[in-house]
Parts: C-alpha cells; structure tokens; sequence
C-alpha cells in the first residue's frame, strides 16, 4: 500500500466552505498515557507489516461487570509521531464484520505524517472472527444450491421459511447465554472499555455502514469520551432494521439497473444490448436459466444474486460481473459464473460467523415483525417495483420473525452533547441510502455533512475520490468541518463522484484494474467491509 497521492495534510486550506477549527496541541489531550493494560505483540502481514495485536477482556453483561466476561481481539498500527493525537479506533460495519485488518488498511491509507499522529486500532466485536467465543449458529448455511429466493412456485417460500426458521432455533440451541447480549448497546460499551484499557479518557472514531450506527450509539451513551468521529455510509437510525432493509430493496434494485446502464454503454465489448432494459432482460433470463440448471452444479438462483450484489457495493466490481454475465449468455461459460461466485458470492468460515453475528445483533437490536403475513405481503409489494434484491434480502433477514430473545427497543441517537462529527454519504449509495445520511446529519447537533454527488458506492472515503479524502484529512487533522459550502440544502460539502470503471480489456483494463480492481485501495476496503455492509 502506498499514500494516496495528492492528499495534504493541510488540505482543509484550500476547500471552500470549510471552517478552520484551532490548531492542535502536540499532544491532544486525551488522558492517554505511555502504559495501558494491554500487551502488544507483533502479528504484521504482508500488507501491514507493522500491525501489533491483543486482547482485553469485557463484560458479557454490562450490567454485571463481575459476571461472566468474553475476549475481545485487538489490532493496532502505533504512532510514531511526537504530535500523539490519542487512539483511534476503526470499525468496518456488519455488524458481523473483522476489523483487525482495518487499522493496517486506515493507518495505510491516511497520509503517513497524519497517521503517525494516531494509534489506529481495530477490533473484532464480540462473537467476531477472533474475539472469544465466536458464533457460527450453522456452518456452512449458505453453500450452494439454496432453495430460489422468489416464491413464484408451490413449495419455494415454505422452503425457504422452513430454513430460516432451522437457523434462528440453532442460534438459540448453541448460545443460549449469549444471544441476550448480541446487541449494539453491549458493543457500544465494549468500545469504552477499550477505551479504558487503552488508557485514554477520549477516543477518536472511525465507521462505515453499521459502524456508523454502532458510533452514533456510542456517542449517545458516552459523549464526554468522544473527541472526534468520523460516519461513512450512514445508517438511518430512525430505520432499525426492518424498515431500513426495505430502503435497501429499492435501492439495490436500482443500483442493479445502473450497472445494465452501464454494460449497455459498453455494448461494444459486452454485446448485450444498448437498451438497459434489455440487458437487464438478458440477466433475468440467465438467473432464470441456472434457476433451471444451476451452472457447474453450484451457481442456482440465489447464488447469482448473492454473486451481482457486492456490485450494488462498488461499481469498481462491475467490469469482471459484465464478463462473467456475456460469457454465460454468449458461450454458455458456466465456469466463468463459477468463478465469479467463488469471488463474489460464496461464504467460508469467515463468512458463517459474521452471518450468525449479523442475525444475532440485528434481531436483537429493535423489533421485527413477527406475523408472517407482514413479511410476506410487504415483500411482494416491494417485489413488484424491485425485483432484483427483495425476496433475496427477506430470506437474509428472515430468522428475526422467529429470534429467540425479546428484541430491545431502539437507541434514539439524537444529540447535541457531542463535538462536531463528520459525516460521508454517497447520493446513491444502495446499503445505507442517502436520505439516512440526512436523517443522521440532522440528528448529530454540529455535525458536517459531505455528500459525493452522483456516487453509488457504499464506503466512499479512503477508495480513490481525493476530494472527499481531503475533507477526511482535514478533520482527523485539526478537527476542521465544513459549514454550509456545498451546492446542496441539505449538506455541508459536495464533492463530485469518482469515474466509473472501464472494461477490462486491452490498456483500459490496466487502469481500471489498478483504479478499481483487484489492487485498488477501492477493492481492498471493500473486502474489509462487513456482511451486507
């Protein structure tokens, strides 16, 4: 990995409409002191060889903290400047996402003098990846061939019902003593005792998608311990979850029809068709044919949506998905849907774990309906404008009509106890659409709101839109925000939407691979990001 080119550590200057907040002390007063409780071991990688690692261990009831506890791991990139600007803790989303890497990629990403500045921390929330224990309620509960998502033929929704039901009865077999804390709030003490046994009276914060709501929750509970946060991709909090997952199925449906717009466009190396409409004619027709026949045996239905839809994530993946697709259609090359499953679409162990995470927190965190017929009939509603996500997204969801723990109500995060918070949001974004980033703007009193027009991505910052980045750096700098400078109402900053990617083919596939592929700054967050963001 290397620093970003073209992103200063005094880029606040030269933004219009920002305001310059006071320099800061060389060292911020965070009450971080030289020894904390924790012991640090080095666990570097290849990518960030400078990567330390730990452990600390928590409540697993807050409200005993002489009970039970539960390990949480740690990653860390340490700072090395004599400016020390206290911790800075980093979260991918989910919930169910591994945030270990996330403080390598972060402090990697960040200009060098200004990560120097911070202790880049990620974590692993509880029941994550290496924090102990960890759920797995049903290994292996989505290999292939899943039952097709759209209840069109006798016995399909009564399949698919049948199976999610199987999960939540496993989740509450195996943890019974755990699932009454899988929830945001619990996780949202976690990071102060992190905090705590970072030895820091504040924290810095850094979250995409969940970890925009998991901040926005902490900062409710804590603001006092909150010296800068940073939202990218915003949850609507006034959503969780059941209303935000139907926000989620209009706006996957039409991030689905930008990318046919797309491949349409590029007619002359897909040969789809140059009507969207007809290239998405063309995708339904595929997902109908491997409905029939599943391609090499494993890419069913299902699979080919849980394939397209990381694209609805990042445009950057839409080249290689529109090679897959024209393979399939031109020479019925079922190996290339194969491998673009395998790389999309498939889940391995990580995957089951922050699945069951993911269904353990979610359903936990707010009520769900439990009448099936609401399901149903809100489904077939959504389903009849949106077609591509929706039944897909219900069955993903779906274990909530029967959790086995009483839901907790909603934290309401409205506040005005914290420091100015800087928020990101993408225009299209289709995981966290963009009225929740609104919704949260105006919810955070003094929060700044930076908006890339145009863009369809889902975590914008540290991919490649310099503009946004140097909204970013001026931030976790100085604590600069912008104040009303941007061309919208309702945002603070605008920044244009980074290019959309080229065909992978011939030098054009070069510079897309190296913008957006598979070594793109772009792709390497984007694999950070958790389960369905």
């Amino acid at each position: 990995m290397t620093k970003r080119p073209g992103i200063l550590l005094a880029a606040g200057a030269a933004v219009a409409g920002l305001v310059t907040a006071a320099p800061a002390p060389a060292t911020a007063d965070t009450g971080a002191r030289a020894t904390t409780r924790l012991k640090w071991t080095d666990c570097g990688t290849e990518s960030y060889p400078r990567l330390q690692c730990s452990s600390v261990s928590t409540p697993l009831d807050h409200d005993d903290p002489s009970g039970r506890r539960i390990t949480l791991a740690l990653s860390r990139i340490p700072h090395t400047a004599k400016t020390f600007q206290g911790p800075l803790l980093v979260n991918p989303g989910g919930p169910g996402g591994s945030g270990l890497s996330m403080a390598g990629f972060v402090a990697s990403s960040l200009p060098k003098s200004l990560a120097a500045q911070y202790d880049v921390i990620g974590f692993d929330p509880r029941g994550v990846g290496r924090s102990r224990p960890a759920l797995d309620c049903v290994p292996k509960y989505f290999d292939p061939v899943r039952p097709v998502s759209t209840p069109d033929a006798p016995g399909v929704e009564r399949a698919n019902r049948n199976r999610a039901r199987a999960f939540a009865e496993a989740c509450g077999r195996k943890y019974p003593d755990l699932l009454p804390y899988m929830d945001t709030v619990s996780a949202a003490e976690d990071l102060d005792v992190i905090r705590g046994a970072l030895g820091s009276r504040q924290l810095n914060y850094f979250g995409y998608s969940y970890g925009t709501y998991l901040g926005a929750v902490y900062g409710k509970l804590h603001p006092e311990r909150v010296r800068r946060m940073v939202l990218d991709s915003n949850v609507d909090p006034d959503g969780v979850w059941y209303d935000d997952n139907i926000g989620q199925n209009h706006a996957f449906d039409a991030r689905h029809k930008a990318f046919a717009a797309w491949v349409a466009k590029h007619d002359a190396t897909y040969r789809l068709g140059t009507d969207p409409a007809e290239v998405e004619r063309a995708w339904y027709a595929m997902r109908d044919a491997v409905r029939a026949r599943p391609a090499g045996g494993k890419v069913g239905a299902s699979e080919l949506e849980d394939t397209f839809l990381p694209g609805g994530y990042y445009n950057g993946y839409w080249p290689r998905l529109a090679d897959a697709f024209a393979r399939y259609v031109h020479d019925h090359d079922q190996e290339a849907l194969v491998k673009a499953y395998e790389r999309f679409g498939a889940l391995d162990t990580e995957g089951d774990n922050g699945y069951s995470v993911y269904s353990a927190v979610q359903c936990r965190d707010a009520r769900w309906p439990r009448p099936w017929n609401t399901w149903r009939n809100d489904s077939r509603r959504v389903h009849a404008k949106a077609p591509f996500f929706t039944w897909n997204n219900t069955w993903y969801n779906a274990p909530c009509a029967d959790w086995p723990v009483e839901p907790l109500n909603p934290v309401r995060v409205s506040n005005r106890a914290l420091p100015p918070v800087l928020l990101f949001q993408a225009t299209d974004d289709a995981a966290t659409p963009y009225e929740g980033g609104v919704t949260l703007h105006r919810r955070l009193h003094g929060s700044g709101l930076v908006v890339e027009q145009g863009g369809g991505n889902h975590g914008i910052t540290l991919s490649g839109n310099d503009c946004l980045d140097e909204h970013l750096v001026a931030y976790l700098a100085e604590g600069t925000v912008p104040r009303g400078g941007g061309s919208r109402a309702d945002a603070d900053a605008v920044c244009a939407a980074s290019p959309e990617p080229r065909p992978l083919t011939g030098e054009a596939a070069a510079k897309s691979a190296r913008r957006t592929g598979s070594g793109s700054r772009g792709a390497t967050l984007h694999g950070l990001l958790g389960p369905r963001g």
